[in-house]
């Protein structure tokens, strides 16, 4: 089980916005952030629910261009609302919502590209 993953923001505030708006039709928003004086210099923003933030995105510099994150929605329904948000956030089409039954026949998923380029999905396992 993964208790959470971080990456690193090559533009931190620019992802800063891009998560807040892309996460928030999956019900995921901060839910505690670290500031550079608490930590000596890293800058971290905690997203998740219900208390836990298990997705982080941090100040490092470094992008992540190769890495892959997917985001459990409960419904198709979600996953459109995951891709509207995150394209009217500054994302960049990874491929639009629909189908994969390459994966199972209900793995309805949407991809977008965030601003430093790591893949970032969500997907709901649900049939319809």
């Amino acid at each position: 089980m993964i208790d959470h993953i971080g990456i690193g923001a090559g533009d931190f505030e620019a992802s800063r916005r891009f998560y807040e708006a892309a996460l928030a039709p999956l019900g995921l928003g901060v839910m505690m952030e670290v500031t550079p004086e608490q930590t000596g210099g890293y800058h971290g923003l905690g997203m998740g629910r219900d208390g836990k933030p298990f997705f982080w995105i941090g100040n490092d510099g470094q992008r992540g261009a190769g890495m892959h994150v997917a985001f459990g929605a409960a419904t198709r329904a979600e996953v459109d609302a995951f891709y509207a948000a995150a394209m009217a956030a500054g994302g960049r089409d990874h491929g639009a919502p629909g189908l994969r039954v390459h994966y199972h026949p209900n793995y309805y998923a949407a991809f977008v590209l965030d601003p430093d380029g790591i893949n970032v999905e969500a997907v709901c396992h649900a049939p319809e």
